[in-house]
């Protein structure tokens, strides 16, 4: 039961990582080679190119664009080519678990970038942000609630547990001893504040019928098992401001879009 305004992220594809700290990074640079070539390895050319991108990386992670930053990085690249060149002598890259990892890395990089090209084409826009916001706010209504419960496996057991609590027996009590709820026993049972939206539907009505200091008379049956619902109290609903989840919605937003778009992908593929 997660909270509706929780971070949801966006899985990116992974990058890879550079092979080692960069070499020489307090020596002077020299300027780039005007030919495209920042260095000859055993006769295999590094394009300048290439050094450009990672600096241009390096920069986006808030690195100054100097010098030695982009000495350090050509000699990064040229340790890389040095043992590259001497795997593929040895015929490293032939091995099936490398060529394996090779292919997958590959796969990687380009489902980067076509995520980056797809976004970049397709963003979502301010507007956007602002109708999901909205629906949203709808959505957690003008209340929340402060409640506990027990969840156990059967209706049994949560019946003989309402019958222990009419008989006097304590909620926070029966809650650490018997709920299967990790995230909640140890206090008791206690769910702190919340919004209706942030339950399950079944949870979230049984909630709202009742008053303060009710606990619920019949057992509520959820995906997650049984319950017994106590509230405690109830008090209006500040939503979040817009500028403070409008990051989390826009990834939430890109989220849903990046599903759509996979299942169409997946929809117009051959799959056997």
């Amino acid at each position: 039961m997660t909270p509706v305004w929780n971070r949801i992220t966006l899985a990116a594809a992974l990058a890879m990582a550079t092979l080692s700290p960069a070499l020489h990074a307090q020596e002077s640079a020299k300027p780039p080679a005007k030919d495209g070539k920042a260095a000859v390895v055993n006769g295999v050319v590094i394009p300048q190119s290439r050094v450009d991108q990672l600096v241009k990386e390096r920069i986006s992670q808030g690195q100054p664009d100097t010098p030695q930053l982009r000495e350090s990085v050509k000699e990064s690249l040229i340790t890389q080519e040095v043992v590259t060149q001497e795997a593929v002598r040895q015929g490293i890259d032939k091995r099936p678990e490398v060529a394996t990892r090779l292919e997958l890395a590959r796969q990687n990089v380009l489902i980067r970038a076509y995520l980056e090209d797809y976004f970049a084409k397709n963003p979502v826009t301010d507007q956007a942000v602002k109708q999901e916001y909205d629906r949203l706010k709808t959505q957690l209504g003008d209340k929340e609630y402060k409640a506990r419960h027990i969840l156990v496996e059967t209706e049994a057991e949560a019946k003989s547990l309402i019958s222990q609590l009419k008989g006097g027996a304590s909620f926070e009590k029966l809650a650490a001893e018997k709920s299967k709820d990790p995230g909640s026993k140890e206090n008791g049972g206690d769910l702190g504040w919340n919004s209706p939206a942030s339950y399950v539907k079944p949870f979230a009505e049984a909630l709202t019928k009742l008053q303060k200091g009710q606990m619920t008379q019949q057992p509520v049956q959820t995906s997650f098992g049984w319950h017994v619902i106590k509230l405690e109290d109830v008090r209006p609903l500040k939503a979040p401001a817009l500028e403070e989840v409008q990051d989390n919605i826009r990834q939430q937003l890109q989220q849903q879009a990046l599903m759509k778009l996979v299942a169409q992908l997946r929809q117009k593929a051959k799959i056997e």
